[in-house]
């Protein structure tokens, strides 16, 4: 049998991905081991880096890099130069231009040179930014700071040639307090204009162009508690409303309508508008229809492409949602289950009928695939006690439990316990299974629960929030092991989760602690 550090090396089930298209690419490629240092590529075809967004404001850059935060700059990590940073995109009127070239190597920052060799991978070995990439990031921040008065200073190699290059990365945003994102100057700024990027990049549908920003896109401007963005979370949930119904035959459906559940409860809880609870019965009646529940839903052609995964019994998968109604390719699975639980749960806080035999067994399903630790695995099997890896499953789990609206204490202990091992092993938050953003949403949400592993999982992950923004004040998708959802919208995709997560502690939305 395969150990646990073997099945979060070389998983090759497909992801909870954004699109049809994207779970499909993702599908086709493997995850494979990586040495403990000096690790580069994710698989041997060399992704990340080859791939392109191909539209939007990436377009223009030949490969999915680090984002080196406002300087303009994006970098590649390179096996034989493990303690610095090749720059390969330089863009146009940033810090950075005209001043950098590609093929610079980055080599320190701020008069110290980079000496710890880079990790970053997948794998609880090599989870986490210690390297170049957190050195290059705890420079940037502290150059935006009151002492260095907005100046970063870069050692470089061009060639052979040793180089110093000061760039003016100004203080416009200064730095993070050590509270963030409560009482932050920098935070406030961040988030002003994230949610004036969100407003800008609506579509006239009212969407935004897949399940994880039609999910924290509406939740983040509804999170700011500023009246003037209401109309647009409005026309999102009227979008939901109106592509969602009791009956659907589409594929990759449950993504779809898990966001409208939780984005038209949380505007009904908002505004208590009466046209509201009606569309929520469509979604829930839909919801009790894809929820497997007996052998009777498995689809024949599962018994030739996923026989190891059929079950074998009525116990097995029972109460799960997996990417389609029923039971079909490997079946239910975690991120989808805490996501259905979730929705059951806010729809119930909003006066829909729940039957709560059927909520019972989704809580069920994601028990049994809790570790004694609270970590959930993929799919209603404990990985084991103390194993962990990606928390967005352990996340969406957590919320489910933390908003049950059922008595008994087993729903609190179980969201604590989720919320305590996301704070204990913060280091995969931006490398989640799937959809990497939607995993960093839901285990910052979970987080929140219990002040302590939030502000643990913020401090470890502050490098991502330096590096992450942009020069236009949008958020980035940086590199992981999972390719889900890089393309012309992924920067809509990365600041609508940023947005939402930096929102959790305006506390305005059920899901961050609303009463």
């Amino acid at each position: 049998m395969r150990s646990y550090r073997d099945l979060t090396m070389h998983s090759t089930k497909p992801s909870c991905l954004a699109s049809p298209i994207l779970l499909v690419a993702l599908s086709l490629s493997l995850v494979l081991a990586q040495p403990a240092s000096a690790q580069v590529h994710y698989n041997d075809a060399g992704n990340p880096w080859k791939q392109q967004a191909r539209g939007g404001p990436d377009a223009e850059v030949d490969g999915w890099y680090y984002n080196l935060g406002i300087t303009g700059m994006r970098a590649q990590l390179v096996a034989d130069q493990p303690n610095y940073l090749l720059i390969k995109h330089v863009f146009k009127a940033t810090p950075a231009s005209g001043k950098i070239k590609v093929g610079d190597l980055v080599i320190g920052a701020n008069g110290a040179k980079f000496e710890t060799p880079h990790k970053n991978g997948y794998g609880m070995d090599i989870f986490g930014p210690d390297g170049p990439i957190l050195d290059f990031a705890t420079a940037l921040e502290a150059s935006q700071g009151k002492d260095l008065k907005g100046l970063l200073t870069l050692d470089i190699l061009r060639g052979d040639k040793p180089l110093q290059v000061e760039l003016k990365v100004g203080q416009k945003y200064g730095t993070f307090s050590p509270s963030y994102p409560l009482d932050c100057k920098k935070t406030d700024l961040i988030r002003h204009d994230l949610y004036e990027y969100l407003a800008e990049t609506q579509r006239p549908d009212g969407s935004w162009g897949s399940p994880p920003q039609d999910t924290f896109a509406p939740l983040a401007l509804l999170a700011s508690g500023e009246h003037k963005y209401l109309r647009l979370v409005k026309k999102n949930a009227e979008w939901h409303a109106r592509t969602t119904s009791a009956k659907d035959n589409s594929s990759l459906i449950n993504w779809r309508y898990m966001a409208a559940a939780i984005v038209m409860s949380e505007y009904y809880l908002a505004t208590k508008e009466s046209w509201v609870p009606k569309e929520l019965q469509q979604v829930y009646d839909f919801l009790i229809s894809s929820q497997y529940v007996r052998m009777s839903q498995i689809n024949e052609r599962s018994r030739q492409s996923h026989p190891g995964s059929v079950p074998k019994d009525e116990k097995g998968a029972n109460g799960g949602w997996g990417h389609n109604p029923g039971f079909e390719g490997y079946g239910p699975i975690c991120m989808l289950t805490g996501q259905g639980a979730l929705s059951f749960a806010l729809m119930k806080h909003c006066g829909i009928e729940v039957d709560r035999e059927r909520h019972d067994k989704a809580y069920e399903f994601l028990v049994r695939a809790s570790g004694s630790n609270g970590y959930v695995w993929y799919a209603d099997q404990a990985a084991g006690n103390d194993n962990w890896a990606d928390m967005g499953r352990t996340g969406a789990a957590g919320m489910a439990n933390a908003l049950s609206p059922y008595e008994g204490g087993q729903y609190l202990e179980r969201a604590l316990a989720h919320a305590k091992v996301i704070g204990l092993h913060p280091e995969s938050f931006p490398d989640t299974h799937g959809s990497p953003v939607m995993g960093m949403a839901y285990a910052a949400m979970a987080a929140h629960f219990d002040p302590a592993s939030f502000r643990r999982l913020m401090d470890k992950n502050k490098w991502w929030f330096v590096l992450s923004q942009c020069p236009d004040g949008s958020f980035y998708y940086q590199p992981n092991r999972d390719n889900a959802g890089y393309g012309a919208d992924s920067r809509v995709c990365a600041s609508a989760v940023t947005a939402f997560i930096l929102s959790l502690d305006k506390k305005n939305l059920h899901l961050s602690g609303k009463k």
